[in-house]
């Protein structure tokens, strides 16, 4: 799976080490099928969540020279129709091949059918081509870090559409239109049936990171905020599910978005990265700056921060019974090594206690109990 892109034109790096790694691959002895796309128009993939945020986040949008050059979109269900199509056809094998959606658009019409859809009012502006001030804003705005924000925006003055339409030889079926792609990316996000999400996958390597359990001789710093509660743990673990993304933290949510934006400035992780879906959550997803590292059902939730800091951090939420009632708790976990990581955990410590007693006392005043239909189902 590759980039589109006129090899006969000077590409950008990003869509020229695609075209690259094809050639690479088909050296092997093994035939290499090769499909080259633009953009691919999903719920949850980076070109979405890219214009989607530049839409609903500013009333006012530059448009630079570069915004009128000419795209080919294709929709996610496409492209994994033909992934499968060309496994199931022989004659495909070794060949290469271009694939697109219907239309043939330039970003700023992709961003005024975005806007459309929303039915959101936006004003768009020519403005000079300032790359590095595009990056910054995307990345500031958007869930997506800014080298990845930067490589794909480098990208946008190569013009990207099909050279052929030799594929639908092979696999003769009618495409989405880029509305009809952006429709369906929406019903997802309004069903919560994102499976997959691109940001879970950040920052690189985040698999290797130390596990709290790992932690030889335990963090060096913790400290516990927690109430007594009559509810039950099923509504109260349901509720501190559903912190972080849209719904953000409950209270105090300007403190966790000015750190989110430092975090943003300073490493490309933010707030801004969300979640993947609202009702449910699975190890390893994102949670805004945290990730998921452990997860009990109706017992314990354990996140691991990725923002930039002097130390390691985890926030671990529990749920314990106490005779007929709940005792709710945050724990937060510090480990540094560093002298400014030790002053940095005393300098936080007023506001943790702000931060942290709020939001438990939101969680268990949003607990509200499940009928037994829907905690059967759950």
């Amino acid at each position: 799976m590759g980039g589109l892109g006129d090899t006969q034109t000077k590409l950008s790096p990003h869509l020229k080490s695609r075209i690259q790694v094809a050639e690479e691959l088909k050296k092997g002895e093994i035939p290499v099928t090769i499909l080259r796309a633009a953009i691919i128009i999903g719920s949850g993939s980076a070109s979405y969540e890219i214009i989607q945020s530049l839409v609903r986040k500013l009333p006012l949008i530059f448009i630079p020279r570069w915004a009128t050059t000419r795209c080919q979109p294709i929709a996610i269900r496409d492209v994994i129709k033909y992934l499968i199509g060309v496994l199931e056809v022989s004659e495909t094998s070794g060949k290469s091949f271009d694939i697109g959606g219907e239309d043939v658009l330039s970003y700023y019409e992709m961003l005024k059918i975005r806007a459309d859809l929303l039915n959101k009012k936006r004003l768009f502006l020519p403005f000079f081509s300032f790359l590095p001030l595009y990056t910054y804003l995307g990345a500031f705005i958007t869930p997506v870090p800014a080298p990845i924000t930067q490589s794909l925006m480098k990208g946008l003055k190569n013009e990207v559409i099909c050279q052929n339409n030799d594929i639908r030889r092979y696999l003769p079926f009618k495409p989405l239109t880029y509305k009809e792609a952006i429709i369906r990316a929406m019903n997802r996000e309004e069903q919560d049936q994102i499976y997959s999400c691109w940001s879970d996958a950040y920052p690189p390597a985040h698999e290797l990171a130390m596990k709290l359990h790992e932690l030889k001789g335990g963090p060096l710093y913790s400290r516990t905020y927690s109430l007594i509660t009559p509810k039950d743990s099923a509504c109260l673990f349901q509720c501190l599910c559903r912190v972080g993304g849209k719904e953000g933290w409950f209270s105090s949510n300007w403190l966790w978005w000015l750190r989110g934006t430092i975090d943003k400035a300073l490493l490309g992780v933010g707030t801004s990265r969300g979640r993947r879906g609202q009702a449910s959550l699975e190890i390893n997803d994102v949670l805004d700056f945290w990730r998921v590292e452990d997860l009990q059902k109706n017992m314990r939730l354990l996140l691991r921060a990725e923002m930039k800091m002097p130390g390691k951090a985890w926030l671990e939420f529990q749920i314990q019974d106490e005779g007929w009632q709940r005792r709710l708790s945050i724990k937060a976990y510090f480990h540094t090594e560093r002298t400014s990581g030790r002053l940095y955990w005393y300098f936080f410590l007023p506001l943790h206690r702000l931060i942290f007693n709020g939001l438990i006392k939101q969680i268990e005043m949003r607990s509200i109990p499940l009928s037994p239909a829907k905690e059967g189902r759950n």
